[in-house]
Order: C-alpha cells, then sequence, then structure tokens
C-alpha cells in the first residue's frame, strides 16, 4: 500500500497528512518497499507495528484479592 493508504490504516491520517508513516520508513522502523521513487508498504507490515506497539492495560488487584 501506498503511504496515504498506509497512513489511513494506522489512524494518522489527518491534517498533517502522512507524517507518522513517512517517520517510520525514515527511521526505519517499518518494512518498506522502494519501487524507483515509490514507497510501497506491506500491510503485513502495519499490522505488525501495530501488534508490537499495542499497550495491554493493567488489571488491578481489588482489595481482599490476591495479585
Amino acid at each position: 500500500m501506498d503511504v496515504t493508504e498506509a497512513a489511513m490504516m494506522l489512524g494518522t491520517f489527518n491534517e498533517s497528512g502522512v507524517r507518522y508513516p513517512r517517520r517510520l520508513i525514515a527511521e526505519r522502523r517499518i518494512e518498506f518497499v522502494k519501487l524507483g521513487s515509490k514507497v510501497r508498504i506491506p500491510e503485513s507490515a502495519i499490522r505488525e507495528h501495530i501488534e508490537n506497539n499495542t499497550v495491554q492495560p493493567i488489571r488491578l488487584a481489588r482489595m481482599g484479592e490476591a495479585a
């Protein structure tokens, strides 16, 4: 997918446009394919990035429960 599609999938496409996926590419934090002057990001790379950066909630123990 192109950078715009990646931004939309990540939920970051807004007034700043495609800044976030471009930064991921520039910092080599996501897999991408360069085809001449075009950049494509595999959908699997976007899904992996989301999975790797998902923070699980902390379950707090209630009073009287073992932690």
